[in-house]
């Protein structure tokens, strides 16, 4: 995901749903721009500020409260966009990506990570075992029962995303949006998902 935006070098990227900042991190390393990560948790910001102060990255790094539904900030603000596992966790993900788009500069690139349901039948048979029992288990084993019921949510949470809204409708989405060159790539035996386009300058 990274890899699609920090071609064009951006000045100014917004990281949406940015959680403790990973990805933030990896464009400040990446890139010369200044770096605004977004997240409605504040734990997880306040997480993420410690890191990356602590890393010496401060300086290039705003991070801020928001939903990415409702971002407070003008159109046609950043060079750039990214998100992480974003779409699963709105109502209206349609809605949601063309607010996205919104604060994208004409010509920018947006790309985003989700994780996926495999396509081919074995691949799928063998994640949906892992997702069910084998991350669940894992979890309890190495965090207790906060980690069982993450694990536990996890695969249900993405399979029922993808009922809903199958890969070919968030594509189309993601055009609806205003949103060009839209490009999938399937990671990691298909479990993942990056998609990526350029804001269009319409």
């Amino acid at each position: 995901m990274v890899e699609r935006v920090v071609a064009n070098r951006p000045a100014l990227i917004l990281d949406v749903a940015c959680g403790p900042g990973a990805v933030t991190r990896r464009l400040v390393r990446e890139t010369s721009a200044r770096v605004v990560g977004l997240d409605l948790s504040e734990p997880m910001l306040r997480q993420g500020e410690a890191v990356i102060s602590s890393a010496g990255l401060g300086e290039r790094v705003a991070l801020v409260v928001g939903r990415g539904e409702q971002l407070p900030f003008p159109t046609a603000t950043f060079d750039a966009l990214t998100f992480t596992y974003l779409l699963r966790y709105v109502e209206d993900p349609a809605a949601t990506l063309a607010e996205l788009a919104r604060v994208v500069k004409p010509g920018g690139p947006v790309a985003s990570l989700e994780f996926a349901v495999p396509e081919r039948l074995g691949w799928r048979l063998a994640w949906w075992a892992y997702t069910r029992a084998v991350l669940p288990t894992v979890g309890c084993v190495l965090g207790g029962r906060a980690w069982w019921n993450v694990g536990r949510f996890l695969g249900p949470s993405i399979s029922t995303h993808y009922r809903r809204f199958p890969v070919p409708w968030t594509l189309r989405a993601w055009h609806d949006a205003g949103i060009v060159d839209v490009e999938a790539r399937r990671m990691s035996l298909g479990g993942g998902l990056v998609i990526s386009g350029i804001r269009s300058d319409d």
